[in-house]
């Protein structure tokens, strides 16, 4: 049975590998420290909550099992977790004799963003190959239900160790030849890093149409996201694709949520759009963050995206140190396990509106927030063409009109 009480941390963004430091449990507690070498980099992999100093550090909130947050966003959530759960289940070992580092020794250096793990349980090298959509599809039906003989360790090489909680692969694509290949951290030229998506139980059945929709018009409104697509299986069926954001060719990003930068506790999140507007312009140091902020919850209030919560935010660090906001992810019609949106608006989480919207916006002294909010209201109220554009159902269509007309 695992039992790991110490884990090295590094990072590799494509280059040469740079130790970060050691996480070590003691008597249940986890601690890091930097390795002093790293320290003289001046990399901020986690600048509001793990500054860089010479100290052994404890993680000041409980709801990161333990960890950092920085740490906390490489552990698979939702999808992944399952996996490794009932993988760990069927070989007699319980989920709650797995700590933390157990986990991250699970992702070692397959996760999402350039931290890396060692020891590592699991090695991205014995990932099997791609078969068919409809046919992962199938196999991930069966996982979520706990029907048949699944391979649970191939489809967690896949994709267990992404976030979110819908199921997913990793793969290598290429957009020539149409191909997939098995992620890898380099690929045969042609080939691009890509996430393909697979509908929960919860889902509608053309959640995959639904969110390309969205897709098309979170981009007509101005908002960056990653290039996205929708695949089709054999049978017809569509998946939702989208290119990392972390992977630039061989070259990885440092990948941290804005739940982990803030230790903001997602499930019960406290957190609001001012909060990521004040976290977007410390890291980029350029009013525009604001603007981009705004627009991007005027998207989601006006969208219904309610599951709006703060690991759906994502920010990115380069090699040099510098961060940018991630694309947009996660965009699609959703209601929030309590209905209201997850992260608030000006103070309000029930039903905000361009209200506090517009509040917002002049609290941080955005210039003519209402010309944003009138942009994207122009996109979402053609919904209809974009859903048709994308195969949404009728049904669906209508559905998700009558709630965002």
């Amino acid at each position: 049975m695992p039992d790991v009480d110490k884990l090295f941390v590094s990072i590799h963004f494509g280059g040469e590998e740079m130790e970060v430091g050691e996480l070590v449990r003691n008597s249940a507690r986890i601690y890091f420290r930097y390795n002093a070498e790293f320290i003289r980099f001046g990399l901020q992999i986690s600048p509001f909550k793990l500054p860089l100093n010479e100290k052994i550090m404890q993680a000041e909130v409980d709801f990161f099992e333990g960890l950092h947050g920085v740490f906390f966003d490489s552990l698979p959530d939702g999808w992944g977790r399952l996996l490794l759960d009932r993988i760990l289940a069927a070989k007699g070992i319980l989920p709650e004799q797995i700590n933390p580092l157990d986990r991250l020794s699970y992702v070692g250096r397959t996760g999402m963003g350039a931290l890396i793990y060692r020891p590592e349980i699991w090695h991205g090298k014995d990932a099997p190959g791609i078969s068919g959509l409809d046919e992962i599809a199938g196999q991930v039906k069966q996982a979520i239900e706990g029907k048949g003989a699944v391979a649970l360790d191939d489809l967690f090489r896949l994709g267990g160790s992404s976030g979110g909680a819908r199921p997913k692969i990793l793969v290598g694509y290429n957009p020539e030849t149409d191909h997939f290949i098995r992620d890898e951290e380099t690929l045969p030229e042609g080939y691009e890093h890509w996430i393909v998506k697979f509908p929960a139980s919860v889902d509608r059945p053309d959640i995959a149409n639904i969110e390309y929709a969205y897709y098309l018009m979170a981009v007509c409104a101005g908002i960056h996201m990653s290039e996205s697509r929708l695949f089709t299986g054999k049978s017809g069926r569509a998946y939702f694709g989208t290119k990392r954001f972390d992977r630039k060719g061989a070259e990885r990003l440092h990948m941290h949520s804005a739940s982990g930068l803030m230790h903001d506790n997602y499930s019960l999140s406290s957190m609001d759009y001012g909060h990521l507007m004040d976290a977007a312009f410390t890291l980029e140091r350029h009013v525009a963050a604001y603007d981009k902020i705004l627009r991007l919850a005027a998207f989601n209030v006006f969208a219904h995206n309610r599951d709006d919560h703060s690991k759906n935010f994502a920010f990115l660090m380069d090699a040099k140190g510098r961060w940018t906001f991630a694309p947009a992810f996660d965009l699609t019609f959703s209601y929030s396990s309590h209905g209201h949106h997850s992260t608030m608006v000006d103070g309000e989480s029930k039903n905000p509106g361009a209200t506090q919207l517009l509040s917002l916006g002049e609290q941080f002294g955005i210039k003519n927030p209402d010309h944003i909010l009138d942009e994207v209201r122009e996109v979402i109220i053609n919904w209809q063409n974009y859903a048709k554009d994308a195969g949404v159902s009728k049904v669906s269509r209508d559905l998700i009109a009558r709630v965002i007309g």
